[in-house]
C-alpha cells in the first residue's frame, strides 16, 4: 500500500505544476461564465479548444523531451 500511495503522490506532484493550475484554472472559469450565459457556446469552445491544445500539446512535448533525454 505504501507504493500505491507514493506513486500516488508523484501523479498528483506531476498534475499540480503551474501550466495544468493554469488550465484547469481557465477552464472552471469559462465554464461557469458559459453557465451564467456571460459567454457564447461559440466563445466557450473556441478558448476551451486553445486552452486543451495548449495543455495537451506541452504535454506531449515534455514526454517527447524526456524520451530524448
Amino acid at each position: 500500500m505504501g507504493q500505491l500511495s507514493a506513486s500516488f503522490r508523484e501523479r498528483l506532484a506531476k498534475l499540480i505544476d503551474v501550466k495544468s493550475l493554469v488550465t484547469f484554472l481557465l477552464t472552471a472559469t469559462f465554464s461557469v461564465l458559459a453557465l451564467r450565459g456571460d459567454v457564447t457556446g461559440q466563445e466557450f469552445q473556441t478558448v476551451f479548444t486553445v486552452v486543451i491544445g495548449f495543455y495537451f500539446g506541452t504535454q506531449a512535448q515534455k514526454r517527447a523531451d524526456a524520451k530524448v533525454s
